[in-house]
């Protein structure tokens, strides 16, 4: 037997199959954009929308079916089983669709499962029937409304999967609506109603009650569908607003990315576990590394052992506080080099107190340390030059006491052989001191330069003694001039000192003993040949070592002021610098060249100097006495009682009256005294100078000699205008030449007779 169908209400059911099939792919769209528990949210409400439309279109469908006389019930159980079973095979599907990300494979399986689903729901509805007729099935249509299922299922996932526009979107359910009324109207061609018998078709039932039923469910079916899409819709709108604001969020990132880069400041931030997230492109310059370098990984990896300790100490207390203050830590860059820096960070949080990140910020301050090591090293330089300027000039006071009385003690031996020949050995070593504090005197002046014309030879063989005791008794030397070699122009005392330097670093170089090796040759430069060195004749210094030897970064940096490859307190590493500062200075040049294991060879360029007429020096004669003096009255002062004494001595014997004063105060009551020829003054005295009681002296007795006696060099030219200096310490035969030579150039205007200050000023010249 066959049944008829409402036609209004296979329309609606059809409807219901379209708003379905538009609303499951709106839906479908909203479970790919969302993510986390949104996502389960939008999958549920996909899988009713699909299920729930799908089986309401299979109930209304059905209600629109009846037969002429037949009553039809459904059985509400198993009509609540097809909605479930429609449901959960809609929702197993989009869950696979969401996950597959469009892959062919998944989504047939899940369409297969999904189209199988949708006929069990589609026939357990039928079984949910009560009529008085029994049920079967055509196989062919029955096979028909399973492919048509299937493929309806299959074609709604890949839709699904798929971004859509609305025009298309409209036509896809379109087509997918077609396919599941196919479907549903395929299953009902299948089924084949068999008469109970002794049923009375006559007796028929009215079918009001199955079109009110149809309506109602179609109006509950599409108001699900309505608010589904309404809130799609909502969904839609807040994420195009969220997506602006995102892309605003990424645009003001961008921006700050891009100032942060720029800033000229070098810039870093880090995450909680203190990796690099972002840094300006000054941290880039300064550290020497690229952006793909350092992205990701550890701060202290670009810090030196120490540094990172003293890091992972301070990071607990940096997130603990919220913001650390400047802290001094040495990067090392990526060519090697060590810095110096400041660091000062920050902790960023959000609204939730969670960490953001860390910000902070570099300040190099390496050019500062070295140039405060700079200071140190010559504040220590000046201090020890103080030092041993003071130690030098105490030693000159002794030195020329023990000169003095060696030289009047010989005057009084008798002639005994070994005697004199102690005496003359003691002298010697007394010359020999007096000639190392000259030395010391020098390095403590730190004078300017004062070229002249200098034999190489005859310099470096004069302190050869000297150098050996720089270079200890494991080095040995050896000396090479050539014959004939001009003369240098250079300060003879800065060039000895220069040659102490090269021997300090060579005798460092090999404490194991070695070979020095010092030359001077002539040399013709062509122009160009050595940078900044004009064309002409030079004098090449050559001192050789046969020690360690450096490497090529040191050999660069050698004659940097204050680098030092020694330990602490072995060297200032100025050494060098100071050789190529004379050389400079002088108008030459130093060229240094060393290999590892080989040793070092430093070539000292000195220009050359017209070799001046110099007389033949007489011959000393020690054992002759000095000639005396003729009569007059000395006043000696000095602070020093031995010095004092050894002076007047010396005085005395030479045949003069000696008047002694120990202090400048001292001294000029003896002068108001009168009777006073020449005053022997020593420079360094408490109170009042040598040059203070001079010009004392000047103010009453303008025509009074005065001899200064002082172990300095450095004095002020214009001061001692017209003052006689002798250097200490000094010979009574020194002193006797340098008293006459004060006698014959002072005035021959009697001073015996005190002059006012108002008459000395009378007399001055207008």
């Amino acid at each position: 037997m066959t049944g008829s169908h409402d036609s209004v209400l296979v329309s609606i059911s059809i409807s219901i199959a379209v708003a379905a099939s538009y609303t499951a792919l709106d839906l479908a769209g909203r479970i790919r954009a969302s993510e986390g528990w949104l996502r389960r949210v939008w999958l549920v409400t996909a899988a009713i929308a699909m299920g729930g439309g799908i089986w309401a279109m299979h109930f209304v469908a059905m209600l629109a079916f009846s037969m002429p006389g037949m009553a039809v019930g459904y059985d509400v159980e198993l009509t609540i089983v097809s909605l479930l079973v429609a449901i959960v095979v809609t929702g197993a599907g989009f869950a696979v669709m969401g996950r597959s990300r469009g892959a062919a494979g998944p989504l047939l399986v899940a369409g297969i499962f999904m189209g199988l689903g949708i006929v069990a729901m589609h026939y357990i509805g039928m079984a949910a029937m009560q009529m008085p007729a029994a049920l079967s099935y055509d196989r062919l249509w029955l096979a028909i409304s399973v492919l048509i299922a299937v493929g309806a299922a299959t074609a709604a996932l890949w839709l699904a999967s798929r971004e859509s526009h609305h025009f298309v979107r409209f036509g896809a359910a379109a087509v997918m609506g077609a396919a599941i009324a196919g479907m549903h109207f395929s299953g009902m061609r299948a089924a084949i109603f068999t008469i109970a018998p002794g049923f009375d078709m006559a007796r028929g039932a009215s079918g009001a009650s199955q079109s009110m039923l149809a309506i109602g469910v179609s109006a509950a079916a599409f108001l699900i569908l309505f608010l589904s899409l309404i809130a799609a819709m909502f969904d839609r709108r807040f994420a195009l607003l969220v997506q602006r604001e995102a892309n605003a969020l990424r645009q003001s990132e961008e921006r700050f990315r891009s100032l942060y880069k720029g800033t000229p400041l070098p810039l870093h931030a880090l995450d909680r576990f203190g990796l690099i997230e972002h840094v300006s492109d000054a941290w880039l310059d300064l550290m020497g590394y690229t952006r793909e370098e350092v992205i990701g990984r550890p701060f202290v990896n670009f810090l030196t052992e120490a540094s990172a300790r003293q890091f992972l100490q301070d990071w607990p207390e940096l997130l603990r506080q919220g913001s650390l203050g400047p802290r001094e830590y040495r990067a090392v860059t990526r060519d090697g080099a060590f810095l110096d820096l400041v660091s000062a960070a920050k902790v960023e949080r959000d609204s939730a107190d969670e960490l953001l990140h860390v910000v902070g910020g570099l300040t190099d301050m390496t050019g500062r340390r070295r140039a405060e090591e700079a200071l140190r090293q010559a504040q220590k330089l000046e201090t020890m030059g103080q030092l041993t300027g003071g130690i030098a000039h105490d030693f000159n006071n002794l030195l020329a006491v023990i000169l003095g009385n060696l030289e009047l003690l010989r005057k009084r031996l008798p002639e005994d052989p070994k005697a004199l020949r102690l005496l003359e050995s003691a002298y010697q070593g007394a010359e020999r001191g007096a000639s190392l504090t000259q030395r010391l005197l020098a390095f403590a002046r730190r004078q300017d330069l004062r070229p002249q014309p200098v034999d190489i030879p005859e310099l470096v063989h004069g302190m050869t003694n000297l150098l050996q005791r720089s270079l200890g008794p494991r080095v040995q030397v050896e000396t090479h001039f050539s014959l004939g070699l001009p003369l240098a122009r250079v300060d003879a005392h800065q060039l000895e000192m220069a040659l102490l330097n090269l021997a300090v670093n060579a005798r460092d170089a090999m404490p194991d003993g070695g070979y020095v090796d010092i030359s001077a040759s002539e040399t013709l430069l062509a122009d160009g040949e050595i940078d900044d060195l004009p064309a002409g004749r030079y004098v090449r210094l050559t001192f050789a070592d046969t020690g360690a030897g450096m490497d090529e970064e040191t050999l660069t940096r050698a004659t940097d002021p204050f680098f030092t490859t020694k330990d602490v307190g072995q060297g200032t590493g100025l050494g060098l610098s100071m050789v190529q500062g004379l050389a400079a200075q002088s108008g030459g040049w130093l060229a240094l060249r060393s290999v590892v294991g080989q040793g070092t060879t430093a070539e000292l360029y000195l220009p050359f100097a017209e070799r001046p007429v110099r007389r033949k020096p007489e011959p000393a004669h020690p054992d002759e006495a000095p000639t005396k003096l003729p009569p007059m009255t000395i006043l000696v002062v000095d602070d020093d009682p031995l010095v004092l004494a050894n002076t007047a001595a010396m005085l005395e014997d030479l045949g003069v009256a000696v008047m002694m004063a120990s202090s400048g105060s001292g001294a000029l009551a003896e002068v108001h005294r009168g009777g006073i020829d020449l005053v022997v003054a020593d420079q360094l005295m408490p109170q009042m100078t040598g040059l203070e009681l001079a010009e004392e002296i000047r103010k009453d007795y303008p025509e009074l000699p005065l001899l200064l006696v002082t172990g300095f060099a450095d004095l002020d030219r214009d001061a001692i205008k017209g003052i006689h200096v002798l250097a200490k310490p000094f010979t009574q035969e020194a002193l006797a030449r340098t008293v006459r030579m004060v006698k014959v150039s002072a005035s021959v205007i009697p001073i015996n007779q005190r002059r006012s200050r108002t008459s000395a000023s009378d007399d001055a010249p207008e």
